[in-house]
């Protein structure tokens, strides 16, 4: 494999991803398949450890391909995780770095835009975040022949809405429709009219956020079967059916990319947007939803950015591997670039996964790099083992050993100065400023861990 700048760009083509892999005569370009839970924690999947509830079609799709185990999202939050997955940006970098109403620009290039510009059929169907209706950033305007969802993120979490965009224009939703149905609906619809042309869809549910919309709606979802008689609280019940229900339709989709003789052609991927939230009744420690990660959604620890994700692609990936190399949302642009025979945009901060799914030697980033603007301005550097959050400027920094403590219970930043010094650097020069998201001090104290 050709080697990869620590920016992450890869200027991947056809000819050389054909080479790299195992296959008599060059493949048609392949199907790429990216699906996305919404607050899903690292430990609510039975790949992942989860034993309380069942996840059969995405733990699946990591015994027949790969799981990553240190594999990052975005951000804490919804929006500017998703900016990072489409931009291959992080968010010292990327247009959005919180949840709003700020859209893409013209100038944001997005995956999708590459994919179909090399010829790829695109879809998107679910929750999107990254741009208001008129605005830049709707997904008809950043690559998207079709859509159909929820723009604003602050919407997106009633399960049983009015209405949904289709495209550009209002769909009003038939009474009664549970929407995650027809998001799953439009996915296979987009599915079986594909012929000769290669597709990228984007599969964004919306499970297994809570209703933020309704005042004590919680967690919705039709039945709480098959956890009706579980001797949990109601919202945990319906917590755990919203997770197994949307495993049941992933289902369905494999089988359909298999009835339609696509399977062997097709890269899946799934991941969640964050770590576990907190809200409408959910409790992560009764699921225990991350696993043995500290934080859930809005912290920059592990247990807020380090999220689940499987991959499989028959013939390439293989099958019951594991990765372990630390790798985030932004690498999945060149990835999926390489993949479609696609040049990536110069400047990205993402490397291609490529080398690891196809059982390469994987470039290493020199470091990762979030922040966060909820709570003031919060940050946090990875860099190989170590771990660095920081939730003010003003703020000591935390260090931690991810290799021996992926809890992050144990400070060390008085005993590795040095360490300590070259990620403060980082902290200080990873970030481009942003008049949307100017750094802010928090208003509230931070409980240091025990030392």
């Amino acid at each position: 494999m050709p080697d990869v700048s620590r920016r992450g760009f890869v200027a991947g083509s056809a000819a050389a991803l054909s080479a790299a892999l195992p296959s008599e005569t060059p493949p048609a370009r392949p199907n790429i398949v990216f699906i996305l839970a919404d607050d899903l924690g690292y430990g609510d999947l039975g790949c992942y450890g989860q034993r309380s509830f069942r996840t059969p079609a995405i733990d699946r799709i990591a015994a027949e391909g790969m799981r990553f185990t240190d594999f990052h999202c975005g951000s804490p939050v919804c929006a500017p995780s998703r900016c990072a997955l489409m931009t291959g940006l992080h968010n010292g970098h990327s247009r959005i770095r919180g949840n709003g109403t700020v859209p893409l620009h013209p100038e944001d290039v997005t995956i999708a835009e590459v994919l179909k510009n090399a010829g790829y059929s695109t879809g998107v169907f679910g929750k999107w975040g990254m741009g208001e209706a008129g605005s830049t950033g709707v997904p008809n305007r950043k690559g998207f022949d079709e859509w159909f969802g929820f723009l604003n993120q602050g919407r997106a979490h009633n399960y049983y809405p009015d209405w949904v965009w289709q495209n550009e224009e209002q769909f009003f939703v038939p009474k009664g429709a549970y929407i995650h149905d027809l998001f799953t609906q439009r996915a296979l619809d987009f599915v079986g009219k594909q012929r000769s042309q290669p597709f990228f869809l984007y599969l964004a549910y919306t499970i297994p956020h809570a209703n933020s919309e309704l005042v004590d709606a919680g967690m919705q979802v039709p039945s709480d079967a098959p956890y009706t008689d579980r001797h949990w609280p109601q919202q945990l019940k319906n917590y755990a059916a919203m997770i197994t229900r949307m495993d049941a339709d992933i289902g369905k989709l494999m089988a359909l990319l298999k009835e339609r003789d696509l399977d062997r052609n097709t890269i899946v991927m799934f991941s969640s947007d964050n770590g576990p939230h907190a809200e409408g009744g959910a409790d992560p420690p009764f699921f225990d939803s991350n696993g043995p990660l500290r934080g859930i959604k809005r912290d920059l620890y592990e247990g807020g950015i380090r999220v689940p994700l499987a991959a499989r692609w028959p013939g390439h990936i293989k099958p019951g591997s594991t990765n372990t190399d630390p790798l985030a949302f932004w690498d999945l642009f060149p990835t999926f670039a390489e993949i479609g025979g696609a040049a990536s945009p110069a400047g990205l901060d993402g490397i291609s996964l490529v080398p690891a799914l196809t059982g390469h030697r994987q470039p290493q980033h020199e470091f990762m790099y979030w922040e966060f603007h909820e709570r003031g301005f919060e940050q946090a550097v990875r860099m190989g083992k170590w771990k660095a959050v920081r939730h003010a400027t003003h703020y000591p920094i935390e260090l931690y050993d991810l290799s021996t403590d992926a809890g992050e219970r144990i400070g060390l930043a008085a005993r590795y100065p040095e360490i300590t010094a070259r990620i403060a650097e980082y902290l200080r020069t990873a970030r481009t400023p942003s008049a949307e998201f100017p750094i802010k001090e928090p208003q509230r104290t931070v409980v240091q861990p025990p030392r």
